[in-house]
C-alpha cells in the first residue's frame, strides 16, 4: 500500500501536483505499456484540473463538474498537448509517439480519432513524468498546456 500512497509537497498549494512516494526509473517508466502511461496521466491531470478549479472557483458541485469537464476530454487535452508538444524533450517525445500510436478500443463520440490520439499521447507523457518522479518537469509542462487564462 506505500506504494499508492501520495506525498504532497510544498508547492501544491500554488500548482496543485502531487509527487509519488516511490518512483521508477525513467528507464522503467518509458518501458511500462502505453495504456498504463495513458492511464495513470489521466489521472493526474484530473488531479490538476479539480484541485485547480476547487481553489479558485467558489460554485456548487455540479458547476465544478462541468467546469472540470470541458477540461478533461481528448479535444481539450489535443489543445493543451499542441501548447507544449514543441517543449518535449527526447524521452517525452518517444513516450508521446509511443502512447498516441497505441492501439485503442473505443474512440469517444464526441471526439476525433487524431484528436484521441493526441490526448493519449498527452496523457502519457503525464503518467511517465509522474511515475519517473520528474514532479518539476511534470509541474512546468501542465502549467504551459493549462495557462492561467483558463481559470
Amino acid at each position: 500500500m506505500n506504494n499508492l500512497r501520495l506525498l504532497y509537497n510544498s508547492r501544491m498549494k500554488t500548482d496543485y501536483m502531487p509527487v509519488y512516494s516511490q518512483p521508477s526509473s525513467k528507464e522503467k517508466a518509458k518501458t511500462l505499456p502505453a495504456e498504463i502511461l495513458a492511464f495513470i496521466g489521466d489521472a493526474v491531470q484530473t488531479l490538476f484540473v479539480r484541485t485547480k478549479f476547487a481553489e479558485q472557483k467558489n460554485c456548487k458541485i455540479q458547476t465544478l463538474h462541468n467546469l472540470v469537464t470541458k477540461e478533461i476530454n481528448a479535444t481539450s487535452q489535443a489543445d493543451a498537448l499542441k501548447k507544449i508538444e514543441d517543449l518535449l524533450n527526447e524521452d517525452e517525445v518517444i513516450v508521446f509517439k509511443r502512447c498516441r500510436n497505441s492501439h485503442k478500443q473505443n474512440i469517444p463520440k464526441n471526439s476525433s480519432v487524431a484528436s484521441y490520439n493526441l490526448a493519449s499521447g498527452f496523457e502519457g507523457v503525464l503518467g511517465y513524468l509522474y511515475l519517473s518522479g520528474q514532479s518539476e518537469r511534470l509541474s512546468e509542462l501542465i502549467k504551459l498546456a493549462y495557462p492561467e487564462e483558463t481559470n
